[in-house]
């Protein structure tokens, strides 16, 4: 059971509405999906969602490293040689790392179609009974995102997580709005996207100490860890870090300096499952729980990270929140009410409707 062929497929999934965070507004989420096809016919699908903010790469950088430098190295390999794949992959190429997330989910899906087993069962098995998945709300008019989380909450959601990062002022206003919108029991999270600097920080944190925000996220720029455990010294709110993380050497630096309580995990920052799961060991280990984030992936990118969510108890939380955002997906995500169904099917247990990929498809190419 060789590898024998890689389609690349560069698409832009469309949006029900632009999602804006403090560093970018987007129209639509560019993407690329993976199709990797064994000698027998079995075929794997997984998805690049790069951000040139986050993981360093564009859609057409992405392509390009996939293109002429991953998938060439795939041929005649197994796809449960994941470890060889990942050291290979790494001596390619530093960094680039929604591009090898996309091989590494192909991967698990294969693996679990040859196995006919669910990918999480690869991985450690079930640690939770189901996932819950929280709503995201993008930076708008405090009125607007106060309007925006009363429909959620109206929609059966139980948890909520708003963007912020502009100015002090006005993102004081979005919480309060938010907060007073809802229910007490709705938990309420905050993302700045690294939008404010550490005194920006530690004042909105105290002006809206009696919100019940369970968190807040990345308050400060990605490499200023510095600022983060000085934010966390000063305030006894809980402090997640997102954009600081892409790996076990960030994490270790994180776990050194005392800098967050939490760290947020996300497959396009990490390379994928594989080494996400170290990520998720180590924090562990250091008793930093975690959550799996999003980059608003397709339902192969979300069910990859369900995948990893429900296998490990250290991870407590997630914002799968691709297929809520997307208005036209290229497989199915299943819920019941704000609980994702995982579905009786091997591997990453999506259907992938091809005739829509290529519909969408501005890019298609073959490797082989």
């Amino acid at each position: 059971m060789k590898i024998d062929k890689v389609e690349l497929f560069g698409i832009r999934l469309p949006l029900h509405e632009p999602f804006i965070v403090s560093y970018d507004k987007y129209e639509d989420m560019p993407a690329i999906l993976v199709k990797i096809e064994l000698e027998n016919g079995v075929v794997g699908w997984g998805e690049a969602v790069p951000d040139q903010h986050v993981t360093g790469e564009t859609w057409h950088s992405a392509l390009q490293v996939l293109e002429h430098e991953l998938a060439p190295l795939l041929s005649g390999l197994s796809p449960f040689q994941i470890e060889l794949i990942h050291q290979k992959m790494n001596k390619k190429i530093l960094g680039n790392p929604s591009a090898k997330a996309a091989i590494d989910c192909a991967l698990y899906d294969l693996m679990g179609k040859i196995t006919e087993q669910p990918v999480y069962q690869l991985i450690g098995g079930k640690t939770h009974d189901f996932l819950v998945m929280p709503q995201v709300i993008s930076i708008k008019s405090p009125d607007e995102m106060a309007s925006d989380a009363r429909r959620m909450v109206r929609k059966g959601f139980r948890n909520l997580k708003i963007k912020v990062g502009t100015d002090m002022e006005t993102d004081i206003e979005r919480i309060r709005a938010v907060r007073n919108a809802i229910p007490p029991e709705v938990k309420l999270r905050v993302d700045a996207n690294q939008g404010w600097d550490r005194t920006s920080a530690i004042t909105v944190i105290d002006q809206t100490k009696d919100c019940l925000v369970e968190w807040y996220e990345q308050p400060v720029l990605a490499d200023d860890i510095l600022s983060l455990q000085e934010i966390r010294k000063v305030s006894p709110a809980k402090i997640m870090i997102d954009e600081g993380i892409h790996s076990t050497h960030d994490l270790l630096n994180v776990i050194k300096t005392r800098s967050a309580d939490m760290v947020n995990i996300k497959l396009m920052k990490a390379g994928g499952i594989y080494p996400s799961l170290a990520i998720a060991n180590m924090a562990e280990a250091a008793g930093l729980p975690c959550q799996v984030g999003s980059m608003v992936e397709s339902a192969v990118g979300t069910m990859a990270g369900a995948h990893l969510a429900i296998s490990r108890g250290i991870i407590q939380t997630n914002e799968l929140v691709g297929p809520f955002m997307i208005s036209q997906d290229i497989g199915k995500v299943s819920f019941e009410g704000d609980v994702l169904k995982f579905p009786e099917l091997p591997g990453l247990g999506v259907v992938v409707d091809e005739s829509l990929v290529k519909e969408l498809s501005e890019v298609h190419i073959i490797i082989s």
